[in-house]
Parts: C-alpha cells; sequence; structure tokens
C-alpha cells in the first residue's frame, strides 16, 4: 500500500492499519494462534502498524500482539497501545500501567502512545495528576516514542483539547455515519494543521456499515455500483479525506484483511466522485431512520454489575427495525431468547438492569444505557419472561434435541 506520512513524527504509515480489538476468539478466549495468523498475514501484506490497548480483553491482546512480534516481524511495524484514563488514580498508576505494557508488549518502546477514552473533563482531571509530565518523563526514558489521545468527546470540546499539549497524534471516531458525533471535519482540520497523525476507530460503526443492510440502502449503493462492498463505500470515504493518515479496522479473517488492504490499495485522497460522496449521502440518510439505538458494540461499557450483555442486547434490538423483523417469533426474539435470556448460557437479559448507571460514564457514544435497556426489555421480554425462559429450557429444549 502506499504510505501516509505523519507531518509530525515524517513516519510512513500504511493507510490500513490492524485494530486489535475484535481478535477472533475460542470458548470466550482470544484464539492466540488465529490472531498470530492474522497479525502475520497482515503484515506480510503490507499493513505496518497495530493498536491494541490495556483494556482490550483485559490485557490478553497486548500479550497476543508480544507474542505474534517477537523476532523479526518487529522491526516490520509500529505498535499502537492506549493508556486508560478511566484507571487513574494517582502519579504511580500511570507510570505502572505503562510498564506492565510493555512487559505484555515484550518491547522496550511503544511507538504510538494515547490517553485513552478521554474528553475535557477526563483530560482536566489527567493533568491534575500530573499525566504531561508522565508523557514527558517516558519520551525522555525512551519508554513511548509519541504520544496523542483517543477522543470520546464533544466537537465542540475537541480542538480543546488538541490545543492543551503539542501532540504528535490524534484517535478520533469517523465514519460516514458518525461524522458529527465526536470530531468533526473543521476538528480534523484543525488537528491536521498542526501536522499531527489522524487515525481512524470504529470506521464501519462496529460492523453495522460493513455487513448486511436494510434493503432500502442496499438497493442505494447497489443502484450506484454493484461491484462495490458496504465496507468498501465506508472506508473509501474515510479515505478519501486528505488528513486522515491511517484507518484502524477491526479485522478477524483472512478475507476481512485482504479486502480492507485492497482498499487502501485503490482510494487515494479526493478520488471519490460527486456522485459517489452523493450517493453515501443517501444511503447514511435511510439508515438513520432506521437505526434505533447509536451502539457501536465497542463493549466499554462491560462487565456490567448486573451481568446486562449490554452489546448484544442492543445489537438483537437494532436489527429487529434496520430488517423489519415482524411476527409473533422474529428472527430477533428468537435472537434474544438463545443468546441472552438464559436458556443457553447465563442470563445476560436487558431486564437483569437495575439502573445503576456505572455503564454510563464509560460509553464512549454517550449513551443513556439503562434508558435504553428498559426499551429493549419491554421491546423482547414483556409478561411472564421468566416463566416462558423456563418453559423453553425446560421443555422446548428437550423436544428441540429430540426432533433436530
Amino acid at each position: 500500500m502506499e504510505k501516509r506520512i505523519v507531518k509530525k513524527t515524517r513516519e510512513e504509515l500504511s493507510p490500513i492499519g490492524f485494530g486489535a480489538m475484535r481478535l477472533p476468539s475460542k470458548n470466550g478466549k482470544i484464539n492466540y494462534k488465529e490472531s498470530e495468523k492474522l497479525i502475520h498475514h497482515a503484515i506480510d501484506n503490507g499493513i505496518n502498524i497495530i493498536d491494541t490497548a490495556a483494556i482490550y480483553n483485559n490485557g490478553e491482546s497486548e500479550k497476543v500482539l508480544g507474542k505474534a512480534l517477537k523476532g523479526e516481524y518487529r522491526n516490520k511495524v509500529k505498535i499502537s497501545t492506549k493508556l486508560p484514563a478511566m484507571n487513574i488514580k494517582k502519579y504511580e498508576d500511570m507510570e505502572k500501567i505503562l510498564n506492565e505494557q510493555l512487559e505484555r508488549l515484550q518491547i522496550d518502546c511503544i511507538d504510538y502512545y494515547f490517553l485513552h477514552n478521554v474528553d475535557l473533563k477526563a483530560m482536566n482531571r489527567l493533568l491534575k495528576k500530573d499525566v504531561l509530565k508522565f508523557l514527558s518523563k517516558a519520551k525522555q526514558e525512551g519508554k513511548i516514542k509519541y504520544v496523542g489521545f483517543s477522543y470520546h468527546g464533544t466537537t465542540e470540546e475537541f480542538p480543546l483539547l488538541l490545543d492543551a499539549y503539542d501532540w504528535d497524534m490524534v484517535m478520533i471516531q469517523y465514519n460516514y455515519f458518525d461524522n458529527n458525533v465526536q470530531a468533526d471535519i473543521e476538528g480534523i482540520h484543525h488537528a491536521a494543521s498542526k501536522g499531527m497523525g489522524i487515525f481512524i476507530m470504529e470506521p464501519l460503526k462496529g460492523g453495522i456499515l460493513a455487513g448486511k443492510m436494510p434493503d432500502e440502502v442496499e438497493s442505494i449503493f447497489k443502484k450506484a455500483d454493484p461491484s462495490k462492498t458496504n465496507a468498501e463505500w465506508s472506508i473509501s470515504w474515510i479515505l478519501n479525506h486528505p488528513e486522515i493518515t491511517c484507518v484502524f479496522s477491526g479485522m478477524n479473517n483472512i478475507a476481512q484483511i485482504d479486502e480492507n488492504i485492497a482498499i487502501g490499495n485503490s482510494v487515494e485522497p479526493h478520488s471519490m466522485s460527486l456522485e459517489e460522496l452523493e450517493t453515501i449521502d443517501y444511503a447514511k440518510r435511510a439508515l438513520k431512520e432506521l437505526l434505533q439505538i447509536n451502539c457501536t458494540s465497542c463493549g466499554y461499557c462491560l462487565p456490567c454489575p448486573r451481568g446486562v450483555n449490554i452489546p448484544e442486547c442492543m445489537k438483537i434490538y437494532n436489527e429487529k427495525y434496520l430488517f423489519n423483523q415482524k411476527g409473533l417469533l422474529n428472527q430477533s426474539l428468537i435472537d434474544y431468547y438463545l443468546t441472552v435470556s438464559g436458556i443457553m448460557i447465563d442470563s445476560s437479559n436487558a431486564g437483569l438492569c437495575n439502573g445503576c448507571g456505572k455503564c454510563l460514564r464509560k460509553c464512549p457514544q454517550h449513551l443513556d444505557i439503562p434508558k435504553e435497556l428498559d426499551k429493549v426489555k419491554k421491546e423482547f421480554e414483556g409478561h411472564f419472561f421468566k416463566f416462558k425462559v423456563l418453559f423453553v429450557k425446560s421443555i422446548g429444549m428437550k423436544i428441540y434435541q429430540k426432533f433436530f
């Protein structure tokens, strides 16, 4: 892939980066062998930066990366990871966490180090903990090379954080659906004017913009160009911006890696036509009318003290309306019972929520999660929910196993 240059660092990076938040799993744990295979395939085919974080899979993502990048692969790729701002109580916490990250990654220096999940309030709290002193010291000691922050605030506050320090880069959520949620084009221009590297997270909105789309949206894209995939439309729109350095895509199979690399190879800044941009705008409007909850399934809200699988509950609820599922036994209702009700595994349904609000401060989308879960509960649980689950679990499953 033709590289894009970070003005401040003069480093050349692939326009597609490997996002290691959604690595393949087996029995609820990261599949090390499969993950290592994917990481090597990505590097062998031109990707030269991989992004992870201390909180991804409770540190397991960093461990996988450390194991996969032993030997020759370490010199072929830049490592990006993040300091969990929400876990910092005192200055010493930052040094302790960084040293633990270096140990998990099995390296002496991190190339791109981000303050994770910050807005203006979080940044002010970190400033009181002397975070800038910590970053400068870590740089001087050679533990980190470049510093930035991953942003989860409002568009209005974004420029204030950009001006708070001499940052090398920034990471933002930006796609054609969420182009005004956290950082808008004016904010991107402001970051670019400082020479900062601009990295993109959630380019496919947790897969919503890549997989099967509602018929109304699919028809718009297919009419414009039947050969393009939904992922291609989304990533192309991002890379069409000359200010964007790199798109971190959470790829968990070889086909996804190859598709993303092909897109990175084919899209140059300002290469999309006016007709293509209008097509995306039409599709966005159609999708906005159907999507009920603006959740990306990032999982930052987890674990829930009550055991609610928040992303899965919202995903199933969204799919019901995205795909206009009707009828007494529609697919979304079946999925809800099979995945979160407690029939197959432990209960993790929306009705378990007691409104404690611990998830609220962790949501990058600033969703009123208890309120949204109440909508899910009313949609799928209704009267006698526990009785229905017990009936299916004790009688229905026996009938299913006997005949199927």
